[in-house]
């Protein structure tokens, strides 16, 4: 048995632990710049603002219906998912964090009542955290999946599914044709793995629900679509052909790009930029213990301005497979300086590092580099993780990222950002008598 742990509208749940007023009111957190609306409350849904919706289309309703628009504040999510990731594994043995707000849990060998006890788990993350959390349990991942799907509906939608089933879904529980029941009000492109063409292709073979999609011949399914179908299929049908992967695969390529908060046009601050991303993705290199071979550094202006337009990338070959960061940036820069242009208005940047293989793979070089001193430079990036964890990101960059402090050209708009109360010291919340 495996149970989905997942956060009920995790983004906006995060402002509202710190901020009780907004509870009850309808509230949408925004991308990077301001852009469109990544997470919603229930009130937001009822207003019928959709998940990606422009912020401009959407920011009348602040007048006319109360809305509150948040910037996204990724580092108090970060934290606070840790800490419900970490209660969460209290209910079972091993753990899969499948992203910010939700993890399996392998129920393998848990005796007693697991929906009792999941009760007790979603009460002390929402006690301990402030995070309110729907749980679904079931013989495989994406029938977990599927009945974490229920336990929100339910709850959000009354009389879609039996009310027993809010919060916390066990379909071990559930009777053969109370199961069925569930499977057939549950439309076919709300199971994990079937996107919306896929959706739209079982639709038209008169495909409309969940049961019908567990009654169709698993074999048919991959003859029509594709080995992944299958497996879905086979998933709900009760057949596990998906394991907990307790560390994520390595990734094959790290990238980090933004978009500018503000047109830029200087040299200077597209250096500050590029080098910023170029050390962020050297960390993300480290931490998963790999090093790059490639670095590709591209710039580009807005599509949506009316402006002369500009696109480039490079790619730079490195030496030697390295994950240190003056390396990185070195190239990045010099590959900046290859295709900048001046006279355009960028808006966006980014560097990818590609080629990964792991630190440990060494290869040596051509004889006449053989006398050529390679230093090992890996306890000082170390130390410079390990500050920058300590006290913060951005405490000890690169030279040409520019002083810590100073307000930068390229920055990301983030005007309705709240204070990062768990994880700077100048943001914390006090309590007066």
């Amino acid at each position: 048995m495996y149970a989905l742990v997942d956060g009920n509208n995790f983004y906006v749940s995060c402002e509202r632990a710190f901020r009780p007023s907004l509870v009850g009111r309808p509230v949408v957190v925004l991308s990077n710049n301001d852009g469109c609306a990544i997470a919603r409350s229930n009130e937001a849904k009822a207003l019928g603002i959709a998940m990606g919706a422009p912020w401009f289309k959407i920011q009348h309703l602040a007048e006319s219906s109360e809305l509150v628009a948040l910037s996204a504040n990724f580092a108090l999510y970060g934290d606070l998912s840790d800490r419900m990731m970490s209660l969460a594994a209290g209910l079972g043995p091993k753990q899969e964090i499948y992203s910010i707000d939700e993890s399996f849990i392998d129920l393998t060998g848990v005796r007693g009542n697991l929906v009792e006890r999941s009760f007790k788990i979603r009460s002390r993350i929402l006690q301990w955290v402030g995070i309110p959390c729907c749980i679904g349990i079931g013989p495989t991942k994406t029938l977990a999946k599927l009945a974490n799907h229920v336990a929100k509906t339910a709850e959000r939608k009354p009389g879609i599914y039996p009310e027993q089933l809010a919060q916390i879904c066990d379909f071990g529980s559930l009777s053969p044709d109370a199961f069925e029941l569930v499977l057939a009000a549950t439309p076919v492109q709300e199971v994990w793995g079937i996107g919306r063409r896929i959706a739209e292709q079982l639709n038209a073979g008169g495909v409309m629900t969940a049961l019908d999609l567990i009654r169709i011949d698993a074999a048919t399914i991959r003859a029509k679509f594709s080995v992944v179908v299958e497996r879905t299929v086979r998933e709900l049908q009760g057949t596990a052909c998906m394991d907990l992967d307790d560390a994520p695969a390595p990734k094959k390529e790290i990238a980090c790009t933004r978009s500018f908060g503000h047109p830029v046009t200087a040299l200077s601050d597209l250096n500050e930029a590029v080098t910023h991303f170029a050390s962020r993705a050297a960390e993300k290199l480290r931490k998963q213990g790999s090093t790059a071979q490639q670095l590709m550094c591209f710039i580009r202006t807005s599509p949506f301005r009316q402006d002369a337009q500009y696109s480039r990338s490079v790619c730079m070959p490195l030496r030697r497979p390295t994950a240190d960061t003056a390396t990185l940036v070195t190239a990045a820069l010099s590959g900046l300086k290859g295709i900048y242009r001046p006279g355009f208005n960028y808006a966006k940047a980014g560097v990818m590092l590609m080629d990964l293989q792991a630190d440990t793979v060494h290869q040596r070089e051509l004889a006449f580099d053989e006398q050529e001193e390679i230093r090992d430079r890996s306890p000082l990036m170390a130390t410079l993780d390990g500050l920058n964890q300590r006290f913060g990101r951005g405490t000890v960059l690169m030279a040409s990222a520019g002083l810590a402090g100073e307000r930068r050209a390229w920055v990301m708009k983030q005007e309705r950002r709240t204070p990062a109360y768990t994880t700077c010291w100048d943001d914390m919340a006090i309590a007066k008598a």
